[in-house]
């Protein structure tokens, strides 16, 4: 009996780790929609409309790496409808610098110009691939990534989506080197000296 009743703790502890797993993205919502308090009635089509990316069709190409962003700060009618979007702008030899999205895998379309991508999984294998107009790449959740414009004279263009009203960008070269980690913390893990770690810092403030 004791046998018994431990197979079925341990049935159901399993079944609840499965369950946990397959929510661990945005929690749902009962409701169709979500409504911040501060939102005037009545709500129309308005608020389940964006126009932030209108400056795409206005603005002139930018002279370096842009993204326009739709998630949940900026478009807050994506609250819990674990959806997100971005469009991403890459000026010739630029690059969107390696950072992770720690709530949601990225999938990219690549709508103009070619782009070289890369992501390093959990073993550090690192895969890359060179990118034609029209092709998609997925950047697997939480995983460090990267993509580069090589060509020297064409800009590229490409527009993400995310499974998360709020993915969350953790940049690797700001997290590092523009927080408030001790310098020397940083040589020690970089096998390197303070001064190169501020050379570093510098560098990415200018």
């Amino acid at each position: 009996m004791k046998k018994q009743l431990l197979l079925v703790v341990a049935a159901l502890a399993l079944a609840l780790a499965l369950i946990q797993t397959t929510r661990a993205g945005d929690p749902d919502i009962l409701t169709d929609y979500v409504i911040p308090a501060n939102t005037p009635a009545p709500v129309d089509g308005g608020f389940f409309t964006f126009t932030g990316m209108r400056a795409l069709v206005s603005s002139p190409f930018p002279s370096t790496f842009k993204v326009f962003k739709a998630g949940m700060e900026q478009f807050p009618a994506l609250n819990g409808q674990s959806v997100s979007y971005a469009v991403l702008m890459y000026p010739s030899g630029t690059v969107n610098p390696v950072h992770t999205h720690p709530r949601s895998a990225e999938l990219l379309f690549l709508v103009q110009g070619t782009l070289e991508v890369g992501f390093v999984d959990t073993t550090n294998k690192l895969f890359t691939q060179s990118l034609q107009q029209g092709d998609v790449f997925v950047f697997p959740k939480g995983l460090v990534h990267f993509q580069y414009n090589a060509d020297a004279k064409n800009p590229a263009v490409a527009m993400s989506a995310f499974g998360s009203a709020n993915a969350g960008t953790v940049s690797l070269p700001n997290t590092l080197f523009n927080s408030t980690i001790d310098d020397t913390v940083l040589a020690l893990s970089f096998k390197t000296d303070v001064g190169t770690i501020q050379k570093l810092k510098a560098g990415l403030k200018g």
